[in-house]
């Protein structure tokens, strides 16, 4: 508290001066509102329901196919998986194929090497006609990676083991023309890079008469002009697969290459150009096992028909474990025979 002496009051009078308080508001004091307590075992109220959403679809009845119909759906999915199937031979396991087919034509050709009875000749040491696959050379191009042993014939059935000699040629190593076919893309693609090979690099032959050696000469494509005769023991090889995209053959591409190791004495020669199989020339198929081919398309849709008839009598189940291994050694032979029947350089 402070006192003054007010100039407009009497003298010596002291008034006094109390400390102002503030004004409180004249309505009532609103504070934050307690929470709201629900009672003890009270239910809480219900949710407004969900707006409503559009009505279920009505059961779709079972669909009943007559034994004429299921028929025409099982063989219209075979057809699909036998294209497929064929895809995936081609794609897939014909690289299988190939590396199995040259393990064992290797094993053979060094027991033969080692026997000392590997063929000089289109014959064998007992003069009998090689059989379409017999091993007769190991070719080998260390600039592009190539390592096959060579089969001899040209066929498509012979080439997915590896690259195959014509009949109508000479083997690598002698003197005169030697003919390889190989494929370019399909079972393991012996071929795929050879159009890569320049002048001057080196393919090396080793057969029953010993090792040989080849300098690549040029490349040639169709059109081209063909090169002069050889004379006197002279010796050439010549390498050929297809050109294009890889699984679609567009035409055929030549490697050729001048033999520079001694001549190996030519072996004697049944086949000639104009006896050769037209299955043993460039792109050509092999038809030769089309019959195991339209038996075995007979046993799928034998086996389709069974199979659609039993379904009803003995159940999903039992009819799947009795005709599935049916239909899929069915699905492989027909696969395998319809590979046969595409170019041999594919």
């Amino acid at each position: 508290m402070s006192t003054t002496i007010d100039g407009g009051s009497p003298a010596g009078t002291v008034t006094e001066k109390l400390p102002v308080r503030p004004r409180r508001p004249s309505g009532p004091v609103r504070g934050p509102r307690p929470p709201r307590r629900r009672p003890a075992g009270a239910t809480p109220p219900p949710r407004p329901p969900k707006p409503p959403r559009r009505p279920p679809a009505p059961p779709r009845p079972p669909l009943v196919l007559s034994p004429r119909e299921q028929l025409v759906r099982g063989i219209v999915a075979l057809l699909a998986v036998a294209l497929l199937g064929v895809a995936a031979n081609v794609l897939v396991l014909s690289h299988i194929h190939h590396l199995v087919g040259q393990q064992i034509a290797l094993n053979e050709f060094r027991q033969e090497l080692s026997d000392a009875t590997a063929p000089v000749g289109e014959g064998d040491v007992n003069g009998v006609i090689l059989a379409d696959g017999s091993p007769v050379a190991r070719l080998t191009i260390p600039s592009i990676g190539v390592d096959e042993v060579v089969l001899e014939g040209s066929s498509s059935g012979v080439t997915m083991n590896g690259p195959g000699h014509r009949r109508d040629t000479v083997l690598p190593g002698q003197a005169g023309q030697s003919v390889v076919l190989g494929r370019a893309a399909a079972y393991g693609g012996p071929f795929s890079r050879i159009q890569e090979l320049l002048p001057g690099a080196t393919i090396t032959a080793i057969t029953g008469q010993g090792k040989s050696t080849y300098t690549v000469i040029g490349v040639r494509y169709a059109g081209d002009p063909t090169l002069p005769a050889l004379q006197g023991s002279q010796g050439r090889l010549t390498l050929v697969t297809a050109r294009g995209v890889p699984y679609v053959p567009a035409g055929v591409v030549r490697v050729d290459a001048q033999l520079v190791s001694t001549p190996k004495p030519a072996g004697a020669r049944a086949t000639a150009p104009l006896s050769l199989p037209l299955a043993d020339r460039e792109l050509a198929g092999d038809p030769s096992t089309v019959w195991l081919l339209v038996f075995a398309l007979q046993a799928i849709v034998v086996a389709e028909i069974l199979a659609v008839r039993s379904l009803s009598r003995f159940g999903l189940r039992k009819t799947w474990i009795v005709f599935a291994p049916v239909l899929l050694a069915g699905g492989v032979i027909a696969a395998d025979q319809i590979s046969r029947l595409l170019p041999n350089l594919l």
